[in-house]
């Protein structure tokens, strides 16, 4: 399971915020919202996410193996 609970360190961390992540880097609310139920999104959007972050991947996901994992 693709987890983003370092997302929200990294971002407190830093000097951004949700609002700004909104309004001023134009990250929609939808994304936000992805976020926080770790649903999942692009690499775009990750790519844009590490950008405005300034951080590698890892400061926005982690994989945590589940049992609720599609079978391969």
């Amino acid at each position: 399971m693709i987890d983003y609970s370092p997302f929200w360190e990294t971002l407190k961390n830093s000097s951004e915020s949700t609002y700004t992540l909104i309004n001023q880097h134009h990250i929609s609310s939808a994304t936000i919202d992805k976020l926080r139920k770790n649903k999942p999104m692009t690499t775009t959007t990750l790519n844009d996410l590490c950008r405005i972050l300034d951080c590698p991947v890892g400061g926005i996901i982690m994989y945590i193996p589940s049992d609720q994992d599609q079978k391969l």
